[in-house]
Formats: C-alpha cells, sequence, structure tokens
C-alpha cells in the first residue's frame, strides 16, 4: 500500500467519521424534539388527572348530600302517602 492509498483511505476514514457525526446530531435533534413532545403530553395528562380528581370529589360531595335529603325525604313522603290512604279509607 504506498503513501497516496493510504492518504485516500484516511480522508474517507474522516468523510464517514463526520457524515456519522451529522446523523448523530439529526438523531440527537430528533430525540430532543420527541422528548419535549413527550413531556408536553405529561403535563396535560396531569391536568386532566388532576381535574378528573376534582370531578370525582364534586360528585362524591353530591352523592353525599342526596343521600342525607334521602334519608330524610323518603320517610316523609311515606308518612304523607300513609296519612293520604287514611284519608281516602275513612
Amino acid at each position: 500500500m504506498n503513501d497516496k492509498e493510504q492518504i485516500d483511505l484516511l480522508k474517507e476514514i474522516r468523510d464517514n467519521q463526520k457524515l456519522q457525526l451529522e446523523h448523530q446530531t439529526e438523531s440527537l435533534a430528533i430525540q430532543k424534539e420527541q422528548f419535549e413532545i413527550f413531556r408536553k403530553q405529561m403535563e396535560q395528562t396531569r391536568r386532566l388527572q388532576d381535574r378528573a380528581e376534582k370531578l370525582q370529589d364534586k360528585s362524591a360531595q353530591i352523592i353525599g348530600n342526596a343521600r342525607k335529603v334521602f334519608i330524610i325525604v323518603v320517610p316523609v313522603l311515606i308518612l304523607l302517602i300513609i296519612y293520604v290512604s287514611w284519608l281516602l279509607f275513612r
């Protein structure tokens, strides 16, 4: 192998290394972009989860209040039905 062939081979290796470095740079840019998209999606997911938790808390409050009202209203309705029945059949 003569000097010219060695020099050509070294130049080819250098050029391939530059090309590989460019590809790595592009790949890193894509990975950063994908990570940013992922981070935004995680933030949106967190906000949605917080909102869902608040809605569940409100639902639990509404159900609790409805149970309290139900406990009061049903006996009153039963007494009213008994009273109306007594008035009708007396």
